[in-house]
């Protein structure tokens, strides 16, 4: 009977010190782990950045930080950066263009400190009707006459007589996306887009519109070319040596598309990722895996070497 007791209470004990030591263990990987990281991380900005940072907050929750909720929004590069810029704002502000001279400014009244992140790689892309079967190749200066409110194009035999003697419906997103600042600055070199130019806040509004009108052409970022095949096909642009195709394979800055190729970042508040942990980390995991699921979302990556210097800041940060 003594032994029996005895033997009993051996038992006990082993299984109370393999407990112990279970969740001794299991509190050191607590302790040490950011996998206790909480609270949520605010994204506002680009509609051409949305697929690619919603993708990078998804796997990042699902995979990564549970109890972290990262919100993306799309208001627009433009309309992002007001809500960065002001106190207690957004952790990220997703652009589709660099920071404008102004806004800088108004980040360093605010005692924000920015850094720039650049992301990814996304080639400008014209987009018609499927049933367009005469302008599937163009050359920039014959794009560019489309949209020129001086490029006394309106209508298709406009550009060649043997097109089609109709009425061209363009196209764009409007004012408050970095790609209507990209067109406007770069590929237009900030001359006047006519008026007619029916400019839109929603990018899928803009792929309706398109797949719906024969007659219709607009620009926007290759992603949602990509994520619109079925509706939509995309002009190859004749740049001197032959039309290009935008495809993951052509868009690069040194690239056959590169005229039309454009870098796009997300915005960081510095202050917050100092202040708050789990921004900081969401920043480390976008520049580790950006290039991992920038093909998928439609945007070619970054050069490694690029991502590993901001890779090196952020570990910096305290």
């Amino acid at each position: 009977m003594k032994f029996n007791k005895m033997l009993l209470f051996i038992v006990i004990a082993a299984i109370a010190a393999i407990a112990a030591g279970c969740g001794a263990q299991a509190d050191e990987k607590k302790d040490g782990d950011t996998a206790t990281l909480e609270g949520s991380v605010a994204i506002d900005g680009s509609g051409t950045v949305y697929p690619l940072m919603a993708k990078l907050a998804e796997e990042y929750m699902l995979n990564e930080q549970e109890n972290v909720s990262v919100e993306v929004s799309r208001a627009g590069t433009s309309a992002g950066f007001k809500k960065y810029l002001v106190e207690n704002g957004t952790d990220f502000n997703n652009a589709s263009r660099q920071i404008k001279d102004e806004e800088a400014q108004e980040a360093e009244a605010l005692n924000i400190e920015t850094k720039e992140l650049k992301v990814a790689l996304d080639g400008l892309t014209f987009v018609i009707n499927k049933e367009n079967d005469w302008a599937t190749e163009m050359t920039p200066e014959q794009l560019v006459s489309i949209f020129l409110s001086d490029g006394n194009v309106k209508k298709w035999s406009d550009i060649n007589p043997e097109w089609p003697d109709e009425e061209i419906h363009a196209m764009g997103p409007n004012e408050n996306h970095g790609t209507y600042e990209f067109f406007y600055e770069k590929i237009l070199d900030k001359k006047d887009m006519h008026q007619d130019v029916n400019l839109q806040q929603e990018y899928s509004t803009l792929v309706n519109l398109v797949s719906e009108d024969k007659n219709g052409i607009a620009f926007f970022g290759f992603g949602y070319y990509v994520n619109n095949q079925d509706k939509l096909q995309a002009v190859s642009v004749d740049f001197g040596n032959g039309p290009v195709e935008p495809a993951l394979d052509t868009i690069a800055e040194d690239g056959a598309y590169a005229d039309f190729t454009r870098p796009v970042f997300t915005y960081l508040n510095v202050n917050h990722a100092k202040d708050k942990p789990q921004v900081k980390d969401f920043a480390l995991y976008v520049m580790n895996n950006a290039n991992k699921f920038a093909g998928e979302t439609g945007f070619a990556p970054i050069p490694e070497a690029e991502a590993k210097e901001n890779i090196e800041f952020l570990e910096g940060l305290n």
